[in-house]
Order: structure tokens, then C-alpha cells, then sequence
């Protein structure tokens, strides 16, 4: 019988379940559609329920179990999106709801806190970017409005850490998760006794970190039944899910990474990191890397959702999306003078320039995409700087990545190759490579990333 291992992959969008071979290919993969749910105080606020996320699993476990008859389970990990997590007593029982990245009551609470604080010195320090729906402006609101729950709370646990110690019985904090928090000091990657006592909370509300490979602990039996998987496999630490596909990609140290999605996030693996410099740069953040002594400083910015702004705006949601790329194929570079400032979040004066009566809806899409293209290319450089290194080529994952015509014009304006992986599960493809140096396959996480043969389209630089 063969060995697999299993990763539980929680997004905002799905939660999946994928067990890969010691090749990194996926043998068997199920997924369920995920959602947060109106809050009871108000009911325009998100939160997340860990008992449903705990069923979708339920469901994708038990579906891929059955895929798996000529396989066995090595061991299994968790990774998530970051920054949310909940308050806890000592069973591991919830005080207090999940709040969502996507809930708003946390953005008056970052305006306040940004008044008190110097933004550029809380971002030097945590690394991290100033988002309200970081964990620090959550516990903040809790401080404000739960103070009770805080004082008698055993636990903060992210929501990865969550999963686990549900899967295992035991309090952990995922060191990549904690990494998103804004909390941490990037200088000591512990949790920053400053910015803990801005907050008021003591550091003692925070399991001790493990890093990922580390293992958490053994699938508890009861779990093990309401999953349908075999007992006492042994849980993998992992976390975050952006380190993950970074590493999952095969990006190496200073090998810049575009995920291109609704969001594109231009992130580096680096071993230093300038944090004034970057804390500089609007929507710039620094997150830890899966590997230990690795930084992860990024830029992130609206990009695909400015495309389907766009094509909502010019009554196009049904057109598919490769008849609008080929309207804007026709039109040259350059746009014939229409250009298009596509910061629709940040910049007052976003939208397009040079528009004339002969403009067309190809111009307008054309504009947009050389405008996206020119905003990578700055963020780039700056991301350069920060970090200290110089891009030789670009990996390209993420559903933007699928726009032929973006990608060469991202090769064009960078002047250098953009390649766009083959493989699009790089999440659980880098959780897996640390699952399986956990469980002692491999001797570390490299080793079973060396095992993989990865593919790519590669786009080059074009004269045009």
C-alpha cells in the first residue's frame, strides 16, 4: 500500500481536503463551499463558525477517504487564511465568536488606534501593513467591548490553531499565523511586549509558537470518527496559507512570486528586509517565512477586481472573459493615449485619461491591464529595495495568471521572463512538504520539494 499525506486547506471561498503522494501529486481531493455568517449583535458584521468549518471538513475528509483505497495516510495538517481567531477557556471552547477578516467593526477601531500610535513606527516593528481586519485591531475591539471575556480567557488561538487543537486537544500558535497578527516584533519574531501593552494583553494569552513540521500532536479518537480517518495520525503544524504557496511554488530566496488573483500579492522570499523602506511603500506588509530566519515582504493591491469592476461596468458580467482579452489584444501598446490609474481603493484620482469618441471597449480593458501592469512594475521596484535583491524572472500563480495577453505585457513592461506555474494547488502542494518531513519521509521540507518536477508557460520579454 502507498503513503499519502492529507492537507486541510480552510479558505474564505471553500474548504478542501487533498491527499498528495510523495511526489507531490494529488491522489484524491474534495471541496465544499465555505462562508462566513452575519454576527446576532449586528447583523451587517461577519463572523466564522468552527462548528461548521469542523462539518465541511467532516465532509471533504470522509469523501477523500473513500478516493483512497489503495493508499495509506501518513499523517495530516491545517492551513488557513491569517489573522482570525477567537478567545478560549481552558477546554478549548470559544468565548466569543470568530470575527472575519471581512467584518467592518474593526476599521474605526484601526482609524482610532492609528491616531495614538505612529503608523510608520507600528509597521517598522510588526512588519505587518496597516489592515483593519488585523488580529490586533480584533483583540483591540474585544479590550474595548468584551474585557470581561478577555480576563477570563485561557487562550487567543488562531483559527488554524483552532482546528488543531480540536484535531488534538493541545494549545499551539502557528508561527506563520502569528506572523500576520501585528503583534510580533520582526526583529525577535516574538509576540512585541510594546505593542501587547498598547493593546493591554498579556503575552501569556498566547500559546507558545511551534514552527511548521513541527508535529502538534495525534489525532484524538473521537475526532478521528467524526472525520471517518484512521486514529492517532499524527497533525503537522503548518498555518498561513500565502507561505505556503510561496514555498509550494518553488520560489526560491529572492525569487519574487506574483499570486494574481482578485488581489494580486507580490511577495519575496528574503533573508533581510529594510522594514523602513518598506513601511514606506502604501500596501506594502512583512509577514515570517515558512522557514525559519526567512522574511516574506510583500505588496498587495487590487488587480483582478479592478478587471471585474470593469466588466460590470460596461454591462459585460455574462461575456466570457476571453472575448473582452481579445478585444483588448487588437488595440497597440500604448492604448492610443488612453491610460487608466487603477488604485480605485487609495487614489482620489483613479480612472482613465486621454478617452476620446473613438475609444472603445477594448481601449478601456487594454488601459486597465497596462495600467495593473505598471503598478507591479513600481511595486517590484520598491519591493527590490526593501528586500535587497534583483528579479531575475517572475513565478505567476493564481486565476490572473490563466490572461495570456496580461502575461506577456507583465514580461514586456518587466523586461524579464514570467513564468506561470502548471501546477495550481501550491498551497497544499508547500503544507504537504513540510507534512511530509513531519512524519520523517523526508529529512526536511526542501528535500521533499526537490522530489517535485514543476512545469511552467514561460513568457518573454517581447519588442512591441
Amino acid at each position: 500500500m502507498k503513503d499519502c499525506f492529507l492537507v486541510l486547506d480552510c479558505g474564505a471561498t471553500n474548504v478542501r481536503a487533498m491527499a498528495l503522494d510523495l511526489n507531490g501529486s494529488i491522489v484524491a481531493r474534495a471541496s465544499i463551499a465555505n462562508a462566513s455568517e452575519p454576527a446576532t449583535e449586528d447583523p451587517a458584521w461577519h463572523q466564522w463558525s468552527l462548528d461548521a468549518i469542523m462539518q465541511r471538513f467532516a465532509h471533504c475528509c470522509r469523501e477523500v477517504q473513500a478516493q483512497l483505497i489503495d493508499y495509506r495516510i501518513a499523517g495530516l495538517t491545517v492551513t488557513t487564511f491569517g489573522v482570525d481567531g477567537a478567545l478560549v477557556d481552558s477546554c478549548g471552547e470559544l468565548l466569543y465568536p470568530i470575527i472575519s477578516w471581512k467584518c467592518p467593526r474593526t476599521t474605526p477601531v484601526m482609524n482610532t488606534f492609528l491616531q495614538q500610535v505612529s503608523p510608520e513606527w507600528l509597521q517598522k516593528t510588526s512588519g505587518v501593513g496597516h489592515f483593519s481586519f488585523n488580529t490586533l485591531y480584533k483583540l483591540f475591539w474585544l479590550k474595548q467591548h468584551h474585557p470581561d471575556l478577555l480576563a477570563k480567557a485561557h487562550r487567543w488561538l488562531f483559527i488554524s490553531s483552532l482546528i488543531n487543537q480540536r484535531l488534538t486537544g493541545e494549545f499551539t500558535t502557528d508561527r506563520t499565523m502569528a506572523g500576520t497578527s501585528q503583534l510580533l516584533s520582526l526583529q525577535s519574531h516574538d509576540f512585541s511586549a510594546s505593542l501587547l501593552d498598547l493593546v493591554g494583553i498579556p503575552e501569556s494569552l498566547f500559546p507558545p509558537q511551534i514552527t511548521p513540521g513541527e508535529c502538534v500532536g495525534q489525532l484524538l479518537p473521537a475526532m478521528a470518527a467524526f472525520l471517518g480517518l484512521p486514529p492517532a495520525l499524527p497533525v503537522i503544524s503548518c498555518g498561513h496559507d500565502t507561505q505556503f504557496a510561496l514555498y509550494g511554488a518553488g520560489a526560491d530566496i529572492d525569487q519574487p512570486v506574483l499570486s494574481s488573483g482578485t488581489w494580486e500579492i507580490l511577495m519575496v522570499r528574503s533573508r533581510k528586509i529594510d522594514s523602513q523602506k518598506l513601511a514606506a511603500c502604501q500596501g506594502s506588509t512583512c509577514e515570517l517565512d515558512s522557514e525559519p530566519g526567512v522574511y516574506n515582504p510583500g505588496m498587495q493591491y487590487l488587480a483582478s477586481g479592478v478587471l471585474e469592476w470593469l466588466r460590470t461596468l460596461l454591462g459585460d458580467a455574462q461575456t466570457p472573459w476571453q472575448d473582452i482579452v481579445e478585444q483588448a489584444r487588437r488595440i497597440p501598446a500604448g492604448c492610443e493615449g488612453v491610460r487608466m490609474n487603477c488604485e480605485l481603493l487609495t487614489h482620489p484620482q483613479a480612472g482613465w485619461e486621454g478617452v476620446n469618441l473613438g475609444t472603445t471597449r477594448g481601449h478601456l480593458c487594454r488601459a486597465a491591464l497596462e495600467g495593473l501592469t505598471r503598478q507591479l512594475k513600481d511595486n517590484l521596484a520598491r519591493l527590490e529595495q526593501a528586500a535587497g535583491f534583483k528579479t531575475r524572472e517572475l513565478l505567476l500563480v493564481g486565476g490572473g495568471s490563466r490572461n495570456t495577453l496580461w502575461n506577456q505585457m507583465k514580461a514586456d513592461a518587466l523586461g524579464i521572463p514570467v513564468k506561470v506555474l502548471d501546477e495550481a494547488e501550491t498551497t497544499v502542494l508547500g503544507a504537504s512538504f513540510y507534512g511530509w518531513s513531519g512524519v520523517g519521509f523526508y529529512p526536511t521540507a526542501s528535500a521533499a520539494r526537490a522530489a517535485v518536477e514543476y512545469r511552467y508557460r514561460v513568457y518573454t520579454p517581447q519588442e512591441n
